[in-house]
């Protein structure tokens, strides 16, 4: 069975994504953009934790568990910005972090869209 990207992922992300470009201003204008992207932040981690575990189908089983344990360990750089966004002084800093995340949780995707790829060519016989 193909490991599926969670339907809400894609939009979570380019959510967060929005979120994390938008004008960052002093005084309650910040408040309010830290508390925005703390919220998209959740919809990405929701997404996240509804990710399905990796293949059981013989050589996708190791690419599959990698796939798992990555997504664990993104899931956990994500939780360290948390508190961070609320609290950190230095905003840019903090936000161009949130980037290199969002990319990383980006490639995440791509290889779940490639190992999906690759179990339903295992199942059809591929081309050879």
């Amino acid at each position: 069975m193909p490991v599926p990207v969670p339907p809400a992922l894609p939009a979570a992300l380019q959510a967060l994504d929005a979120a994390l470009d938008a004008p960052r201003r002093p005084g309650v204008a910040l408040g309010n953009w830290r508390w925005v992207v703390r919220q998209r932040m959740g919809a990405v981690r929701d997404a996240l934790v509804g990710e399905a575990a990796g293949s059981d189908d013989g050589w996708l089983a190791a690419r599959g568990g990698s796939a798992f344990r990555e997504r664990n360990a993104l899931l956990a750089r994500l939780g360290a910005f948390g508190p961070a966004i609320l609290e950190t002084s230095d905003v840019e800093a903090t936000r161009a972090e949130l980037k290199r995340l969002l990319l990383d949780i980006q490639r995440h995707v791509q290889r779940l869209h490639d190992l999906a790829y690759d179990e339903v060519e295992l199942e059809l016989g591929g081309s050879e």
